[in-house]
């Protein structure tokens, strides 16, 4: 069974990113279909947001617009999604590397 979670890491400043809107969706044959929606804590994370026992295609869309203006910074992105594959057995953790005009993701554990 995977467990999905993920964090944000703001660059810039160097600690984690909170308030971050989270949105996990699973692709179906009818579109994307929302699994879950959380928000990062203090230490930028959402914990496990969603067990599977199949294998699947899910994406994650960080609301990062609001994240930015609280801190009177600019991006140019108003949110960033994640898309990325899950065999239903292993756990998936997915972090957000987050700057004002970057972000970098990566597998980890």
């Amino acid at each position: 069974m995977s467990a999905i979670s993920t964090h944000v890491l703001d660059a810039v400043l160097g600690k984690p990113a909170c308030g971050i809107v989270i949105l996990l969706e699973k692709k179906t044959v009818e579109g994307w279909m929302s699994m879950a929606e959380s928000v990062t804590d203090d230490d930028g994370r959402c914990g496990k947001l969603v067990f599977s026992d199949s294998a699947a295609i899910y994406r994650f869309t960080f609301a990062v617009e609001a994240y930015f203006k609280s801190l009177d910074r600019i991006s140019i992105y108003p949110e960033i999604s994640i898309t990325f594959q899950a065999d239903g057995e292993h756990h998936y953790h997915i972090p957000l590397l987050l700057s004002d005009n970057s972000y970098t993701t990566y597998r980890g554990s």
